[in-house]
């Protein structure tokens, strides 16, 4: 299966992960999620595979964060609720998100990203 990033090309951290993924010659496919936003059913499958809390795949720095005053209501959600929320808007989602087919990589970890693409 091939990788597949979910990025936004205005990203300073998405450009850093795809020049970082290009060096080390990784083959990828490229979304770009605000054109193309994640749909719902496919985001909970990224947050499972990911075992992370629902919470790290929102962009907390972004306009629509603050816009959404997702700070205050994010507690409170039910998972579907913020899933929901996510897939109406790509600027929301916490990015890049890179999907190996086996581990989903939320954001730009280096160590994380030389684990998952340096052959042993």
């Amino acid at each position: 299966m091939p990788v597949t990033v979910y990025q936004y090309p205005k990203c300073s951290t998405c450009r850093k992960a795809l020049k970082w993924l290009d060096a080390k010659s990784v083959a990828y496919d490229s979304v770009d999620l605000v054109a193309e936003p994640i749909p719902a059913k496919h985001l909970a499958d990224l947050h499972a595979r990911s075992g992370l809390p629902i919470a790290r795949f929102f962009n907390t720095s972004g306009e629509s964060y603050r816009n959404g005053d997702f700070k205050t209501r994010l507690p409170g959600m039910s998972e579907a609720a913020a899933l929901k929320e996510l897939a109406k808007d790509g600027k929301l989602v916490k990015r890049p998100i890179v999907d190996t087919g086996k581990r989903v990589i939320v954001g730009f970890d280096e160590d994380a990203y030389k684990t998952t693409f340096t052959k042993k």
